[in-house]
Formats: C-alpha cells, sequence, structure tokens
C-alpha cells in the first residue's frame, strides 16, 4: 500500500496529486471492475446510491491524502488520518477504553501539528483525508451489509472515478502523452487500492479481531519506514512522539473496537 504511495510523491513533481489520485482510482477501479464483473449481479436503487456515497468519498480521502503527503511526511499523514477511524470506533463502542484511545490518539495529533507547524496546510489536508477515512468506515460498512464482496467496491471505485474527475482530468494531459506516467499511475491504483482491498476481502475472513487490531497499528509505523526507506523522510522528535501515541492508541482501542473496514484505502 505505501509503496504505492511512494510511487505516487514521486510523480507529484511531474502531475499535481489530485491528478495522481484521480488515475490512482481510475487504474483501481478497470482492475476491480475486471475482476469483480459487476454488471452480472442485480442492483437495487438503494445499492448504487450506497456504493456512489462510497466512491465519492473514497476518491475524496485519496485525493486529500495526496494533497497531504506532498506537504507532511508519509508516516505523519497517516498517523494524523488515523484519528477519523479512532473517532468513529470511540463514538459506536462509548466505552472508557474508546475515550481513551481516542485521547491518546488526539494527543499524537497535537504533537504531529506542533512538529508540522511550518506545514499546517499539510496537516490540514491530512485532517481532512482522517475526515474522509471516517466516513469511508460508516458508508464502507453500509455497502458491506448491502452488498458483500467486492462487487460493491468495483462499482464504488467506478462512481469514485467519475466524481474525481473534474479535479482530477484538469492538468492530466502530460500523463495521457507518457507512456511511462500512464503505466506508473495505474500501478499506484493496483498496488495502493486494487491488490490490499482484494487481499483483505479475503483476510478479515480468516484473522482473528485481535490479531487484526495489532496490525492495523503497525500501519503508521509501516508508512513511516516505507519513507524513510524511499522517500529519505527522517521525522523529527515530536512526529516520533506523535505517531507512538497513534499506535498507541489504537492498541488501546482493542479487538472489539476494530470493525472491518478501517483499513487504510
Amino acid at each position: 500500500m505505501y509503496e504505492g504511495a511512494a510511487i505516487a510523491y514521486d510523480l507529484f513533481d511531474e502531475l499535481s496529486p489530485q491528478t495522481v489520485a484521480w488515475l490512482r482510482i481510475c487504474g483501481a477501479a478497470i482492475v476491480m471492475v475486471g475482476v469483480a464483473r459487476p454488471w452480472r449481479d442485480r442492483w437495487t436503487r438503494s445499492d448504487l446510491l450506497a456504493a456512489a456515497a462510497f466512491g465519492v468519498v473514497t476518491a475524496a480521502m485519496n485525493a486529500t491524502f495526496y494533497l497531504a503527503t506532498e506537504r507532511v511526511h508519509l508516516g505523519s499523514t497517516v498517523a494524523i488520518e488515523f484519528v477519523g477511524p479512532i473517532t468513529v470506533a470511540a463514538v459506536s463502542a462509548r466505552s472508557r477504553r474508546a475515550l481513551i484511545a481516542l485521547v491518546a490518539a488526539g494527543g499524537g495529533v497535537a504533537c504531529l501539528s506542533i512538529g508540522l507547524r511550518s506545514d499546517s496546510v499539510g496537516v490540514a489536508w491530512a485532517l481532512a483525508a482522517g475526515a474522509c477515512w471516517a466516513g469511508y468506515v460508516v458508508l464502507g460498512a453500509r455497502v458491506s451489509a448491502q452488498r458483500g464482496g467486492v462487487g460493491g467496491l468495483a462499482l464504488a471505485l467506478a462512481f469514485g472515478a467519475i466524481a474525481l474527475a473534474p479535479f482530477g482530468a484538469v492538468g492530466s494531459g502530460d500523463a495521457w502523452g507518457s507512456p511511462r506516467l500512464v503505466w506508473l499511475c495505474v500501478a499506484v491504483g493496483v498496488l495502493s487500492t486494487a491488490v490490499p482491498y482484494g487481499i483483505d476481502q479475503h483476510v478479515l475472513r480468516r484473522v482473528p479481531r485481535g490479531r487484526f487490531a495489532l496490525l492495523l497499528a503497525l500501519l503508521p509505523l509501516t508508512a513511516t519506514v516505507i519513507g524513510r526507506l524511499d522517500l529519505q523522510q527522517s521525522p523529527r522528535p515530536f512526529e516520533v512522539i506523535g505517531i507512538a501515541l497513534v499506535i498507541g492508541g489504537l492498541v488501546i482501542q482493542g479487538p472489539t473496537e476494530v470493525r472491518a473496514e478501517e483499513v487504510m484505502p
């Protein structure tokens, strides 16, 4: 997932973040529609509306995530973004553990904001991505309940590609004139969306929720490591503390609070 994000970051020198996000979701939609073949199923109006809303939120989440990573280290962006699903879990669970997890994550975001005070716009985009992620969790649960499997996801990605086109298609002319850029953007879609989402559909049926919660807590750490190895991004002390607090919040949140839909899109 974050190898794809690292490739996307390198593309920002040639394409805007929103264009990369649009081409990513287009590539992922083509792959997922080809695999799931949703046209074989019968879709109700409610199914279509839920998939459309889910797709729009997913597209917005991808775009704001890239706008954030253009300015803020990859690991820090992911950590800030986690405030979205943690908030949803805390509101849904209404338990002391969930509240403590939210406080820890909030403290982590505060530390990250202090450490990144010169990149306030990037922090704002990361928070926006977190808000979109919260919407992704809620709408993703609804789509999953109405239409399980990857069919609903494939349809949602197609809707998302259409919704993001007015913002991503502008300035995308350079990409269409370069097979290399098109290939890299499709690769980002496959690495960051199609493969991890497809794997999740299988893994989440087999892995206990407790183990999944711990694996979910590794995502900010994984993003930090990839950012260091691939992008030479070294987190500053306040960033390290903030990321650690967010990871702590995810662990404290516990297996009973983690939903299958809270996977980084």
